[in-house]
């Protein structure tokens, strides 16, 4: 098809993430990607500095992670898992059972990170009812959090700033407790985990579980919190017979500086949900991990097993894609790749907070984010940002990127000028724009 045919049979069919059908914004045709690079039709380059919505963490069309894929194919690609097993699927849960915080040896897999928060749900409110408390079934999460599109996932976002107020009536009613103050540097006070200490006093016997993404929050407003918050309110979950559920969907394989984000604070959740990066970002994936005792109970509960079960749940390409790219993530040393990445974001990005629309620029591992006063234009900024050849999605005032480990300096010093160079143009024109546009 030519190019202008693609885009308006797009438009005629396809509902993009979050985006109107009767007045679409622009999309870009990709032909092909490699390493750090997005290639259009038109034959531009792009830049990338989304790693894909932070998934694509080796770059895209590694040749390790085509060769799993195409040797697995050769075998099955794919095989219903209820009463049947796999070599891939086993030594994956082997692999990330040893690499996650310890005791998270229980694994379910399944296709996508809202997936698996829902079966996180799950496995909290069935642990409850089969020790004989049906009535701890709520569950307490963050403001400003975000776990994921699915009801259960949408639940326990964030009810007011959140992407779900719309369903607000037709959700569970959970309970909410203020989100940390932020800082990953910040000493944290006894009055900082006040609200939570309350909430949980009040509240735990009729909470199951807490919810949180670990140290970053992510969709939710790119904040990044203390360790210490993290650990005492670990401690706090545990003193009031509440279940503590990592999301490390955003923040797992290394994102944050440390290999899983809960890392920081040195704690081992009771729940933890992986995804976006499991397969480097080649096949939708993820899984929960949760303690063998909490596996237990719930398997000599009524149930007698945990009441879920994807269609393609361990699916072996999926499985064998994820092993090779957690062995790219260990001989590409991702240590030192996210150290170095961090390193130059704080560098090139700098300067930005000497301007006077910026409120705030932070960094941690390989998250650089530039807060603004104002929000952006989404297709007007977008639109700027392909112009100068980089690869850069924001959401309402905030401009971050999260790229793929394997960028260059050079290729992020490019990534970082450029960005800059959009922010100031993008401010300048916007004195001569209406506000409306």
């Amino acid at each position: 098809m030519l190019d202008d045919q693609i885009i308006v049979l797009d438009q005629q069919h396809i509902w993009h993430p979050y985006a109107s059908m009767d007045n679409p914004p622009p999309a870009y045709i990709v032909a092909s990607a490699s390493g750090v690079h997005l290639k259009l039709r038109d034959g531009r380059y792009l830049l990338d500095g989304m790693s894909s919505w932070w998934c694509t963490i080796h770059g895209y069309n590694h040749p390790r992670l085509n060769a799993a894929l195409q040797q697995q194919m050769q075998a099955m690609s794919h095989v219903m898992f209820g009463g049947l097993t796999h070599e891939p699927a086993v030594e994956l849960a082997v692999r990330l059972a040893n690499m996650t915080p310890a005791g998270l040896d229980k694994l379910f897999f399944s296709d996508s990170g809202s997936v698996a928060v829902e079966v996180a749900i799950k496995i909290a409110i069935q642990y409850w009812h089969a020790v004989g408390q049906p009535q701890k079934n709520r569950l307490l999460a963050l403001r400003h959090g975000y776990h994921g599109d699915t009801f259960g996932a949408m639940a326990v976002c964030d009810p007011v700033t959140g992407m779900h107020q719309l369903f607000r009536d037709t959700l569970p009613q959970h309970l909410f407790v203020p989100a940390p103050p932020a800082g990953f540097e910040r000493a944290c006070t006894t009055m900082d985990l006040a609200p939570l200490a309350q909430l949980l006093e009040q509240h735990q016997h009729e909470l199951a579980a807490l919810i949180l993404e670990p140290i970053v929050q992510g969709a939710g407003g790119m904040r990044f919190y203390s360790p210490q918050w993290l650990r005492q309110a670990a401690d706090l979950c545990r003193e009031h017979h509440v279940l503590l559920i990592a999301d490390e969907i955003a923040t797992g394989f290394g994102r944050s500086g440390a290999l899983f984000a809960c890392n920081h604070a040195d704690i081992s959740p009771d729940i933890m949900c992986l995804g976006k990066a499991i397969t480097g970002g080649t096949i939708s994936f993820a899984a929960t991990l949760t303690h063998g005792h909490i596996a237990s109970t719930i398997s000599n509960g009524t149930a007698g097993c945990l009441m879920h079960g994807p269609t393609f749940m361990g699916n072996p390409l999926a499985c064998s894609v994820a092993l090779a790219s957690l062995e790219l993530l260990q001989s590409n040393n991702w240590q030192q790749q996210v150290n170095d990445i961090s390193e130059w974001l704080n560098i090139e990005l700098s300067p930005a907070q000497y301007c006077d629309y910026v409120k705030h620029v932070r960094v941690l591992g390989a998250i650089g984010v530039i807060e603004l006063y104002q929000p952006v234009n989404l297709a007007r900024i977008q639109a700027m940002f392909v112009a100068s050849g980089i690869w850069v999605r924001p959401f309402g005032r905030l401009v971050y990127l999260m790229p793929p480990y394997i960028i260059s300096k050079e290729e992020l010093e490019q990534l970082c000028r450029l960005l800059l160079q959009v922010l100031a143009s993008y401010h300048k024109s916007s004195h001569h724009v209406s506000p409306m546009s």
